[in-house]
């Protein structure tokens, strides 16, 4: 990929910076996993998508701009390094919406995809069951047949921003038990209908970032099915990839910490602790190795090719590198590392962006689940014979 920007990126990039320092709240807006904090999120997406910058990626038509993915990439480096506010329908736009462009019709993008933008519909990940985790191929939940649509029952757990939010996508099982991957097919369904209850999960700093699901005879139109009924399974790899590859976790979220952590290291540390220096050092080179990569995955993009599995290549790269960021900022910091108030080093960022990023190697499916993959499907190594 050739590195040197445009003029059009430029001016892109331009743009974008002067309005995030125009409209960038002077004060962090509350936790997007209380009400206070959601609701003050979706009015901060609405503003975006005032401005077109929810989902620059996306065509005009859909509230996007028709930006190409390097544009995407320059927003958000913009966005992370002007410290915005998180991305309260981040399942939505990051994962939802690639799958919709994929998979959807014309009346489910244009149903959608405006109001996803918006804000006005938020939507939460249905994927983990009680007994189907990182192996979501063994989820149980089932969809049966009725007049004009289908009636969604079981329980899916561990769903972000279920608690609030307005609706959510999922698998659900429509064939034989027996058939794991086949037999599944993906539905979008909304979180407020009759035989849908919602039950928050409380992390440890007590909000309620994710929440059970538990579903009776509720039903879903055709209108929601996406994808073929019986193809579930091929769906949902789109959705996953894109969790795993490139739009979830883009290079500015660490670009951004990581340059962080370089300003806590000259302002904190002890300029004769070379072991420490050298770790900021790594995390710092981790993350424009991320941003490097990523650059190649748009040269595969645009050349018509796909994510694929490489997608858990890059989870493993991310999830790892974000924790070892982290726990370098906590190391330097000794004492303060714990403090979480405004008065603490860089507002207490640090020990809420740790708690975070040990979360890491989990979703999206395990780093064991994706080691299994890249073995597998990228290396060609045999499975294991028990």
């Amino acid at each position: 990929m050739d590195l040197d920007l445009d003029e059009g990126a430029l001016a892109f990039r331009a743009e974008v910076r002067a309005w995030l320092r125009e409209h960038v709240p002077e004060r962090p807006l509350a936790s997007f996993d209380t009400a206070e904090g959601f609701a003050q999120h979706r009015a901060w997406e609405a503003e975006l998508a005032e401005a077109r910058l929810s989902a620059v990626s996306w065509p005009a038509e859909y509230g996007g701009r028709d930006a190409s993915l390097l544009e995407w990439v320059l927003f958000e480096e913009e966005y992370y390094a002007a410290g915005a506010p998180g991305r309260v329908n981040q399942n939505g736009l990051f994962m939802l919406a690639p799958t919709l462009f994929a998979h959807g019709t014309p009346e489910q993008r244009d149903r959608v995809l405006p109001r996803m933008a918006r804000a006005e519909q938020v939507w939460a990940q249905a994927w983990s069951e009680p007994e189907a985790g990182s192996d979501i191929a063994a989820l149980s939940s089932r969809a049966t047949r009725t007049t004009g649509g289908w009636l969604l029952s079981g329980q899916k757990t561990w769903s972000s921003r279920a608690a609030y939010a307005d609706r959510a996508f999922g698998l659900f099982r429509t064939g034989p038990a027996g058939e794991r991957h086949r037999g599944l097919t993906y539905f979008l369904f909304d979180l407020r209908a009759a035989g849908v209850t919602v039950r928050p999960i409380r992390q440890l700093d007590g909000e309620p970032g994710f929440a059970e699901i538990f579903l009776d005879e509720v039903f879903v139109p055709d209108a929601d099915v996406l994808g073929a009924v019986g193809d579930g399974w091929r769906v949902a790899m789109t959705t996953a990839n894109n969790e795993r590859g490139l739009s979830l976790r883009s290079p500015g979220r660490f670009l951004a910490a990581a340059d962080r952590l370089v300003r806590t290291w000259h302002r904190e540390a002890d300029p004769a602790d070379t072991a420490l220096a050298d770790r900021v050092t790594d995390a710092w080179i981790g993350a424009r190795a991320y941003q490097l990569h990523t650059f190649g995955t748009l040269t595969r993009l645009a050349g018509g090719g796909d994510l694929g599995p490489e997608s858990s290549v890059t989870k493993l790269f991310w999830s790892g590198l974000d924790v070892a960021l982290h726990e370098t900022a906590l190391d330097l910091l000794g004492p303060d590392a714990e403090r979480r108030d405004p008065d603490a080093p860089d507002g207490g960022r640090w020990p809420n962006g740790y708690l975070f990023a040990l979360a890491g190697p989990i979703y999206g499916g395990t780093d064991q689940i994706q080691r299994n993959t890249v073995a597998e499907r990228l290396l060609g190594l045999p499975k294991e014979r028990r």
